[in-house]
């Protein structure tokens, strides 16, 4: 068994493309999942092939009961990459035409009222005790309020660990998000007050790499542990839930959203802050955190006149990339 535990006939192969997406700086971390997916699928049906035929690609990106496009799509790409890897070291594969799976309908995220907010914030308050995840009724109120206060990333909030959160200064270090990016995020009075009360209890005795919102001992939450309470909060609040949102990342978007209108309001120069914001999110590009225009423009229309004063054309359509950090 290799370092991967792939055990199919491309297991080397596979293991190889891994080793070389992560070297030149991405974390292929779900698509290793997709790839023992599709690992196991070779192992059973076709454990003596050499290459990458056409019906092993085909037969494994066929639509899944209940599966949603976007699904299948972001599979069927992975396979895609790994198709066009072993074509160029000499191996014969066959390789997915461009856009042969389509997405489907665009994910358009959900920004949080004032008045969702409130409520959304007030359920996370009442959390209580669990003796599964003991801190949980401690993490949940913050952990949720950090995501919308600092627009950070669910991932970015769940892996930071105790050293990253200075509580002197009032910022957080953010390390190798996406993209391998890393950024200090500065933090607010009241945050900072709501994160020492917080490292208090759960914290007396901190060590440096201790997962700052653990679900037990040495472990941080989950993305599970995550989208369940999330799930209840959003019930409690009255917030209506679809199979396609909110979702928990739409915080994130809520923060740039509101972030906007506010420099807006206080007749700040957009055009100055806009690389502020790029900055702060942790944005690879300008086109990223100018999605969010069109989402501010949207949301809050009576600022729409300034926007398109201040930018033009450069305010994107909806048809943008609102799954940018995810």
């Amino acid at each position: 068994m290799n370092e991967f535990g792939f055990t199919g006939p491309l297991k080397e192969e596979m293991s190889a493309f891994i080793r070389l997406k992560r070297s030149i700086g991405n974390k292929y971390e779900a698509e290793v999942g997709v790839l023992k997916r599709f690992d196991r699928y070779l192992t059973q049906n076709s454990p003596a092939i050499t290459g990458l035929p056409k019906e092993s690609v085909t037969s494994w990106c066929r639509k899944q009961p209940h599966e949603k496009p976007a699904n299948r799509s972001s599979r069927a790409s992975v396979i895609r990459q790994f198709a066009k890897y072993l074509d160029s070291i000499g191996q014969t594969a066959y390789v997915l035409p461009e856009h042969s799976y389509p997405s489907g309908c665009q994910y358009v995220p959900h920004i949080y009222t004032h008045n969702e907010l409130v409520r959304f914030f007030a359920q996370t308050d009442t959390c209580h005790f669990c003796s599964q995840c003991p801190w949980r009724h401690l993490v949940m109120p913050l952990f949720f309020r950090l995501l919308f206060e600092c627009g950070l990333r669910c991932s970015e909030a769940r892996l930071l660990v105790v050293g990253d959160v200075d509580l002197e200064k009032g910022f957080l270090t953010i390390r190798e998000s996406k993209n391998r990016n890393s950024r200090l995020v500065m933090v607010s009075a009241s945050m900072l007050k709501r994160l020492c009360t917080y490292a208090d209890a759960v914290h007396p005795f901190p060590a440096h790499d201790a997962f700052f919102f653990p679900a037990a001992p040495e472990r941080p939450m989950t993305l599970g542990n995550v989208y369940k309470n999330f799930r209840r909060f959003l019930w409690r609040a009255g917030i209506s839930h679809t199979g396609d949102g909110p979702r928990v990342h739409d915080f994130r978007h809520t923060f740039a959203v509101y972030r906007l209108r506010a420099w807006s309001e206080q007749g700040k120069d957009l055009m100055a802050m806009l690389p502020v914001l790029k900055t702060y999110m942790g944005h690879d590009s300008f086109q990223e955190t100018a999605y969010y225009l069109r989402m501010t423009a949207d949301v809050f229309p009576d600022i729409l006149l300034k926007l398109e004063g201040t930018f033009g054309n450069l305010i994107p359509s909806m048809g943008g990339d609102s799954d940018e950090a995810d």
